[in-house]
């Protein structure tokens, strides 16, 4: 409920949250009707710009448990995308890198994206555009502001918790 006094931001989180619902599985059922789902396309890109990569990178880029990685990572590999290579200095560690199929898989997906992209943002104009940019980094700059303080609180708040549940054990006065 909005009054005088405060600013209610749900219907601009609604429409940003539908906005990208949409245009996602708009962009994921088109790219899956080429032969690679959004995100399998996410996870290529991501090797090739920062190659090699370990499964703990894909995890925290991407903010999955490392199992989710794991098992993308094991069908990657299945259907001939990826290679895995153990490093030099620690057998423990495995390297993920893009095979020459996985690359020409990523390549036919770009026009794909890009024509989506261009057709999407055909609806509004370069200003437009640029400004929803701008709002768009504030917000981003916002949240990473939130995400640490949150990070910093999350110890201090667990410090207090005991118990398996999350209760504070009653004392036995």
């Amino acid at each position: 409920m909005s009054t005088g006094f405060t600013h209610d931001h749900t219907q601009a989180a609604e429409a940003l949250r539908d906005f990208y619902l949409r245009s996602h599985r708009a962009l994921d059922k088109l790219m899956s009707a080429e032969g690679s789902s959004l995100a399998r396309t996410k996870i290529l890109g991501h090797i090739e710009r920062n190659s090699p990569v370990r499964s703990t990178d894909l995890a925290a880029a991407f903010g999955f448990a490392p199992r989710t990685i794991t098992e993308a990572v094991d069908a990657l590999e299945r259907d001939g995308l990826v290679v895995r290579s153990s490093d030099s200095g620690d057998r423990r560690v495995k390297h993920i890198a893009l095979t020459a199929l996985g690359k020409e898989v990523l390549c036919s997906t770009e026009p794909l994206r890009k024509s989506f992209l261009e057709g999407l943002f055909s609806a509004i104009t370069t200003e437009e555009t640029q400004v929803l940019t701008q709002v768009l980094g504030k917000l981003n700059g916002r949240l990473a502001e939130l995400e640490q303080g949150y990070s910093e609180a999350a110890p201090v708040a667990a410090a207090g918790v005991a118990g398996k549940r999350g209760r504070k054990k009653a004392s036995a006065d």
